[in-house]
């Protein structure tokens, strides 16, 4: 979320509600390029020859890191979680799921290796990638110049990136759907949607403002609509609802909804009736920050029926999942080291990683899905800083 926007605020205050564990939750679901520091970096090439597919023994796994939300001197234990969580998990697929880098690079060099710092982990283990946008990933683009657009290219250019250059005539960047072949690369076994949910609300519609009101955007029609035309389209081009998961950084407002099993009411009676209602696991330890405006995606989820989970990140320290109405909804928490967490000496007690497991031999597909913690490899948690150098580069690169 944007615990420290360009203005300067202060973070927000967070109430804590616990109570919550934050054991594993298992639903049964109803080398740099060439050209990258040239400051015009060229579109890369489409990596036609690459595609996800499910194993041999019908079985997929996904890694979603959230909000690792640094500038080029990363914490050195960002890096080390998402490496550990690579080499103990060993997916084959990893989202970056939003605000990936924040307002500490001065120039696009500094941009561009903040981003080389979070991206190397997949790249050196030739695991395959990709990223959505979140509200914080342009703060550093007055000073660098790089836009949303201009990083989506540098991302591009690696070798295991799968990222599109995004569907036209839609709001954000880089909106797309991955599909997975199933083990026989005959059938689109499952689908991943990966969505800009934006930065922040626009200052006025038609003449009115929004204070009083959440800051932050929301899904747009023409998103929502594309969606739920291409979930058409897949469909009738396979022969079935081919089963998926979307991944956009900002939650929905449905997030909240499930947590209390209530638009309106909010007291821990309410949440005790949502826990058995929705299945919830995890915690809560601040407000969801969704937009102002409901984007009817989820509606339109239900009516296709093809979704089997929504997940984001932008509340750091929310880690909580569950089964909202057949369609699960849930956080991965913060993956950086060098952002907001938990009050004091707690502050790095949730840093971690949100792991989905796929069985193409299941009806749902999607078996389970787990968080994983800084804490289960022994990483240390001190309420510090631990900022590293940014990896070397050639210099070649560097002055193109």
């Amino acid at each position: 979320m944007n615990d420290n926007s360009q203005k300067g605020l202060n973070r927000r205050d967070f109430i804590k509600i616990g109570g919550m564990s934050t054991l594993a939750l298992t639903l049964a679901s109803t080398g740099l390029p060439t050209d990258l520091f040239n400051s015009n970096t060229a579109e890369a090439k489409e990596h036609d020859d690459v595609k996800l597919q499910f194993n041999r023994n019908g079985k997929f796994k996904v890694v979603q890191f959230n909000d690792s939300q640094d500038d080029e001197r990363t914490d050195r234990r960002t890096i080390e979680l998402m490496e550990k969580v690579l080499d103990s998990e060993k997916p084959d697929f990893v989202v970056l799921n939003g605000d990936i880098i924040e307002a500490g690079c001065d120039s696009a060099t500094e941009m561009k290796q903040a981003m080389n710092n979070v991206v190397q982990p997949m790249e050196k283990r030739k695991i395959k990638w990709a990223v959505t946008f979140g509200n914080h990933d342009e703060d550093s683009t007055p000073k660098s110049g790089l836009d949303e657009e201009d990083m989506l290219k540098v991302y591009r250019s690696y070798k295991y990136n799968m990222n599109k250059p995004g569907e036209k005539n839609l709001t954000g960047t880089g909106n797309m759907n991955l599909l997975i072949k199933n083990s026989k690369g005959n059938r689109a076994a499952f689908n991943l949607w990966l969505m800009d949910s934006g930065r922040y609300a626009p200052k006025m519609i038609a003449g009115q403002d929004f204070n009083g009101y959440p800051k932050w955007d929301w899904l747009r029609f023409n998103q929502v609509k594309w969606y739920y035309e291409t979930s058409k389209k897949l469909e009738k081009q396979w022969k079935h609802k081919v089963p998926s998961l979307v991944f956009i950084h900002i939650p929905l407002w449905e997030h909240r909804y499930m947590w209390f099993a209530s638009v309106d009411e909010r007291t821990e009676e309410n949440h005790a009736n949502a826990v058995k209602k929705h299945n919830i696991v995890g915690e809560r330890n601040e407000d969801e920050c969704p937009g102002p405006i409901n984007s009817g995606m989820f509606s339109a989820m239900l009516e296709r029926g093809d979704v089997k989970g929504v997940f984001c990140g932008h509340d750091h320290i929310n880690t909580y999942a569950g089964n909202y109405y057949g369609i699960m909804l849930g956080y991965a928490g913060s993956v950086g080291f060098g952002t907001y967490g938990l009050p004091d000496a707690e502050r790095n007690r949730l840093r971690g990683a949100r792991v989905f497991n796929l069985d193409e031999n299941t009806e749902e597909v999607l078996v389970d899905t787990h968080m994983v913690f800084a804490k289960d490899y022994g990483i240390d948690l001190t309420a510090n800083d631990q900022s590293m150098d940014p990896a070397p580069l050639e210099e070649e690169k560097v002055n193109k």
